[in-house]
């Protein structure tokens, strides 16, 4: 027994040629309004932490490059070295949130310290700041407590905040505190990002 497959007529032809324009048409359109917004959150994001001119480096790795190892739980874990420049005229201020924003548990607090004076260029190895407060992070210490992830490549955030008020926190503050305490009084802002995999 023989089976003829039938062959699609010139109107079927021009039918399924007519959907895949229309199908084409949809997805071009989609990515025009989508993909500008897509972008458009991305330079957000970044944008926040450049809003002027403030920076925040480290002498000990590059933005988006390593922690070497004695900033870690399999190192020293002590807390790497900090330059702070571009200060915006008016800051009475400085808050700075060390955090790793895809740990398994969701966002994890490693730094959390305040009312750093606003002359303040550098935060040394293994220091903190003459003045400043130390808040309480999510290993309840009010201290510096390094990268340990339990796997892959994590990216630890140093954000570096100025204001314009010394905020009425005290050292169990925590990086929600800080965060509300902060609102509505930052002039600038910057951004330092450290990678570590165990």
């Amino acid at each position: 027994m023989t089976y003829k497959i039938s062959q699609p007529t010139v109107d079927e032809m021009k039918k399924l040629i007519l959907k895949f324009i229309i199908l084409l048409i949809i997805i071009i359109v989609g990515l025009v309004f989508i993909l500008p917004a897509i972008i458009s959150e991305e330079e957000n994001i970044i944008n926040q932490f450049n809003l002027k001119s403030m920076k925040i480096t480290s002498s000990a790795f590059a933005n988006n490059n390593p922690l070497p190892l004695q900033y870690g739980c399999q190192g020293q874990n002590i807390n790497p070295p900090l330059l702070i420049s571009g200060m915006p005229p008016g800051a009475v201020s400085l808050a700075l949130i060390v955090d790793d924003p895809a740990a398994p548990g969701g966002d994890f607090v490693h730094w959390v310290m305040f009312n750093i004076p606003p002359t303040t260029s550098e935060i040394k190895e293994n220091s903190t700041v003459s003045g400043a407060i130390t808040g309480t992070n999510d290993f309840n210490q009010q201290s510096w407590n390094g990268p340990c992830p339990p796997f892959g490549t994590h990216h630890y955030q140093f954000k570096i905040y100025a204001l314009d008020k010394i905020l009425d926190l005290v050292s169990t503050a925590r990086k929600s505190d800080l965060l509300q305490a902060m609102n509505g009084h930052i002039l600038d802002q910057a951004l330092l990002i450290g990678t570590y995999q165990r």
